[in-house]
Formats: structure tokens, C-alpha cells, sequence
């Protein structure tokens, strides 16, 4: 494989058909890597303009802060810029009838990388209701 591969990363999203991403930027005082609103138009979806997002959605990641193979780093880093875990996280979400995730993007081509979620990043992620979703890639 070829060393410039980025073998982990993580994104965090918020994500729901009345996602306001404007509210969540200025919750979370950072500037989001994706904020789309449900219905906004697509650009270059086939010229035709007619395409919309089909949900909302509010995004953070870590692939061009962090440098690491392991979920940890990447994982940390996005609870430190976020400010996780909040009080009132959980309910802000709840009541815009949206979902959290941590979506961990995980490269195992030779079949013998074990992703690891450190336990107090997943107990947080539990107590906080974000689902944490590994994709891996052989």
C-alpha cells in the first residue's frame, strides 16, 4: 500500500430533514466541513437544476488535521474541537428529530488492522446518543 494512503479518519455529522446548519455552527462555534439544508439545490446534479438534498445536514471531520492510522486520534480530536460531551447536546438533537454519528472511514487491505474505539470516547458517544459507524475498506 502505498505510504500517502490515509488508512483512518472520522467525521461527525448531524444529519435530519430539519437540520438548521447555521444553529449548529454557532453551537458549536466552528466552522463545519458540510452544512446543506434539506431542499437546497445540487450543484452539477446532470445541469438540469431539479435535484435536491434529500436531508440536512451539519458535518466536522478530522482527515486533514490529523495524521494518524488509529480511530483514537482522529476520535479525540473531533471531541476536543466539538466540545464533547455537552449537556444539552442530546435534546437539541432529539427535539430537531435528527441523528449524530461518528462515521470512521477504516483501510484494511492486508486484513490485520483492528479499528479500536477508545472506551471513553464510546461511552461518551453512548451517554451523548451519537452512533458510531466503522466503514472498512479491504
Amino acid at each position: 500500500m502505498n505510504a500517502e494512503v490515509e488508512l483512518a479518519y472520522v467525521s461527525f455529522t448531524i444529519s435530519g430533514d430539519n437540520v438548521a446548519p447555521g444553529f449548529w455552527t454557532g453551537y458549536f462555534g466552528v466552522q463545519p466541513d458540510i452544512a446543506v439544508t434539506k431542499g437546497a439545490p445540487i450543484r452539477g446534479a446532470g445541469g438540469t437544476g431539479t435535484a435536491q438534498r434529500r436531508t440536512g445536514v451539519w458535518g466536522l471531520e478530522s482527515r486533514l488535521a490529523v495524521r494518524n492510522d488509529q480511530l483514537g486520534p482522529h476520535l479525540q480530536f473531533l471531541q476536543k474541537r466539538l466540545g464533547l460531551p455537552r449537556a444539552d447536546l442530546r435534546a437539541l438533537v432529539e427535539q430537531a428529530g435528527a441523528r449524530m454519528r461518528f462515521f470512521c472511514y477504516w483501510v484494511n487491505e492486508s486484513g490485520n488492522r483492528v479499528p479500536v474505539i477508545p472506551c471513553d470516547i464510546q461511552t461518551m458517544a453512548e451517554d451523548q446518543g451519537i452512533a458510531i459507524d466503522i466503514d472498512e475498506y479491504r
